[in-house]
């Protein structure tokens, strides 16, 4: 059984820096893109910034220059450093991945549980 299991949020000042943790355990028998999304209470989820298994990167436009998107292939794990945080950035952070949980199986979207990140002062 596949999980994502995240780490890393909390709260901090605006200026301030954060950075995510996100790793795939149990079945996995392949994981190719994995992303980062977000959502604020009353919006809707959307994307953060993706990553594909060579690490090609790409980021949404309030992201660039701010966030960083990263991950190690032989720890199954993504990550999501973040700085220069505003107060518009707060939201529940959720990471993603395109994972293949058997040998013989199909490739499925997993979801983590989420983690708060909150920004202010």
């Amino acid at each position: 059984q596949v999980q994502l299991v995240e780490s890393g949020g909390g709260l901090v000042q605006p200026g301030g820096s954060l950075r995510l943790s996100c790793a795939a355990s149990g079945s996995t028998f392949g994981i190719r893109g994995m992303a980062w999304y977000r959502q604020a209470p009353g919006k809707q989820r959307e994307l953060v910034a993706s990553i594909t298994p060579g690490g090609t990167t790409d980021y949404a436009d309030f992201g660039k220059g701010r966030f960083t998107i990263s991950r190690d292939n032989a720890k199954n794990t993504v990550y999501l450093q973040m700085n220069s945080l505003k107060p518009e950035d707060t939201a529940v952070y959720y990471c993603n991945a395109r994972i293949r949980g058997s040998s013989s199986g199909d490739w499925a979207d997993y979801w983590g549980q989420g983690t708060q990140v909150t920004v202010s002062s």
